[in-house]
């Protein structure tokens, strides 16, 4: 998209509108090594090379951090080759963003989506672990003894489950509330958890990642993460 020099400069922290401006006037400016003097004159901040005093100037992408509620019947990517509509669908901003992580097709509730990459690298691969809650319908209600397997780590087909915790909040006729932290994120995990204990699950939503909760968001909304939840996963 084209703008007008000056403003662009602005939009890129050298000066006001008008100083910049003046600094145009001034000779100080060259795009693609040509100098320019046209105040009308027009760039594409995609295309053309700004300089400023012999320095390259770029615009300062703002950083943003978003909670999202995902639905049920979202992919969790940017693009989906078959489709099917991606959590971006969802989330209207002018940054490019990309989702931390991945939850399943057939899963709802929290992911966190941003535009930067280092705090993107602290949650894919943090110093210490963090917990991940979920809420589950399942099948059936699981018995102590199933509680303590699933508690202890399983075998979900060539790889063995840390520690979680397992606590049943609601029991029904036929199946069961439950409440699930893992630490981990293996492709499906706590699905395939629940049909080893015999309990799969007929519903699954992500409450929470660390200490990011997602509260009263409903299905399909999205938030900006406020001052605290940023300064903790700029920590992690």
């Amino acid at each position: 998209m084209e703008e007008r020099l000056q403003k662009y400069m602005a939009s890129c922290g050298v000066a006001s509108r008008r100083k910049c401006e003046e600094i145009i006037q001034q000779g100080r400016v060259k795009v693609n090594n040509n100098v320019i003097y046209e105040l009308g004159f027009k760039v594409d901040s995609e295309k053309d090379v700004v300089v400023v005093d012999g320095k390259t100037i770029k615009k300062e992408e703002r950083k943003v951090y978003i909670a999202l509620n995902k639905p049920v019947g979202y992919v969790s990517t940017v693009k989906d080759e078959k489709g099917r509509k991606t959590i971006l669908d969802l989330v209207e901003v002018d940054e490019r963003v990309y989702p931390i992580g991945r939850l399943d097709y057939d899963t709802s509730g929290l992911i966190l989506l941003t535009n930067d990459g280092e705090v993107y690298n602290k949650i894919i691969h943090p110093r210490e672990e963090k917990n991940k809650v979920y809420v589950a319908i399942v099948k059936g209600i699981p018995s102590d003894i199933q509680i303590e397997k699933f508690k202890k780590g399983l075998d979900i087909g060539g790889y063995i489950t840390s520690n979680a915790d397992f606590k049943i909040l609601n029991r029904y006729k036929d199946s069961s509330e439950v409440q699930i932290t893992i630490h981990e994120g293996k492709n499906r995990q706590i699905r395939r958890m629940c049909e080893v204990i015999k309990h799969p699950v007929i519903k699954l939503r992500r409450i929470q990642i660390g200490k990011i909760k997602l509260g009263s968001l409903q299905e399909g909304q999205w938030r900006y993460l406020d001052v605290d939840e940023i300064e903790y996963i700029k920590t992690l």
